[in-house]
């Protein structure tokens, strides 16, 4: 079941990516959650940057057991998770909401808050890549297009009634690559792809202010509730805030710890949603380039571990992983840069906080299991 052989024949390439954009959210934090008074000193450990960097110790602990884990026994426990992972959701209506949002449940005692909605989506990619694999030849069918549907679209809706938007549209991509890859019928992809699309370039030409949010208001709300059509709207503070500190990191940067906006603290959530702004003001154009080039290789080669996945099941969940860990990176940097309404989406291994790390460390692990097992079969 653990095999810690395994761990010799992980992609030792991705380690030093993960090392840099875990260096990356220390600076970044520590630059957002420091003493701003004039005679403070620069700190590197500010507490909430000791904090990323237990949660990070922590990660690494998750990653090594996941990646010496048989992935294949995740079968055995996947239905279970499913299912926990649903009460989890449901019961979070239960309980007193935290920052008027029913997002997270507070662990008495120890002051730390767990939110389900993080491990949810690994928790899909398992259940859909089996009931996918089970499936087998018959995946064209209509009931079987309906089951693995009700599948993404139940925790979907749980998750978007936290409300969570970011994170329930995280889901739709990643059911569309996986269907793709399953089998399911090429009319449900096409339809699919069609409407994520067409509400993706409806979304972009309001944001862009081709389509006037403000005209548009009569026509949505008949659709949607007034603070559900707010969060289209592409001049709130928020919004602005993060474009501008962009543009103030000009190529270079102001320099770390040196930036005039994040660090007067006019940049709401800089170290959490705003977390890839206050990295372009301090670090610039050039360092955005840089944490690009270390996203996309990571990235990269998680899609290679799709290619050499030995079973149905290694290689649905590889791509389902693969897919949720860059629809992070876009989304979260579409919303920064002004082209996607900002809904709270992590920017994975940058952003503070535990539910964050752990859960996508949990995913890297899974892949690097399936990736050192693909001689073994």
């Amino acid at each position: 079941m653990w095999d810690h052989r395994c761990l010799n024949r992980i992609d030792f390439r991705t380690l030093p990516l993960l090392l840099m954009l875990m260096l990356i959210s220390i600076l970044v934090i520590s630059a957002t959650t420091g003493d701003f008074s004039e005679l403070a000193e620069e700190s590197l450990l500010t507490p909430l940057a000791k904090n990323q960097i237990r949660w990070f110790t922590i990660g690494w602990v998750v990653y090594a057991f996941f990646a010496g884990f048989d992935y294949r026994y995740l079968k055995k426990w996947t239905w279970f998770l499913y299912f926990g992972m649903l009460l989890l959701l449901m019961g979070l209506f239960f309980v007193p909401a935290i920052q008027n949002v029913h997002r997270w449940y507070r662990i008495p005692g120890i002051g730390l808050t767990f939110q389900p909605s993080e491990y949810a989506k690994l928790i899909v990619v398992m259940a859909l890549s089996l009931y996918l694999e089970n499936q087998g030849r018959y995946t064209y069918l209509k009931r079987v297009t309906l089951s693995a549907m009700s599948l993404v679209f139940v925790p979907f809706f749980l998750i978007l009634k936290q409300p969570d938007l970011g994170t329930a549209l995280v889901l739709y991509p990643i059911a569309l690559v996986m269907f793709y890859l399953g089998g399911i019928k090429k009319r449900v992809i096409k339809i699919m792809a069609f409407l994520s699309l067409m509400g993706l370039v409806f979304i972009s030409l309001m944001f862009l202010g081709v389509i006037p949010h403000d005209k548009f208001r009569p026509i949505a709300t008949k659709v949607l509730k007034e603070y559900q059509y707010e969060r289209l709207n592409p001049h709130t503070y928020h919004q602005e805030a993060s474009q501008t500190a962009l543009a103030l990191g000009g190529w270079t940067g102001s320099g770390w710890h040196k930036s005039e906006f994040t660090g007067r603290q006019w940049l709401p959530a800089a170290h959490t949603d705003s977390v890839f702004a206050a990295f372009g003001e301090e670090f610039g154009l050039i360092g955005v380039f840089f944490l690009l080039l270390f996203f996309f290789g990571l990235i990269y080669f998680s899609f290679q571990v799709t290619q050499v996945a030995k079973d149905d099941f290694g290689r649905l969940l590889a791509a389902g992983i693969t897919t949720y860990l860059a629809m992070h990176m876009i989304v979260n940097m579409g919303m920064m840069c002004g082209f996607l309404p900002i809904t709270g989406v992590p920017l994975m291994l940058i952003t503070y906080g535990g539910s964050s790390v752990v859960s996508t460390m949990a995913a890297l692990g899974i892949l690097q299991s399936i990736y050192s097992r693909r001689f073994m079969f």
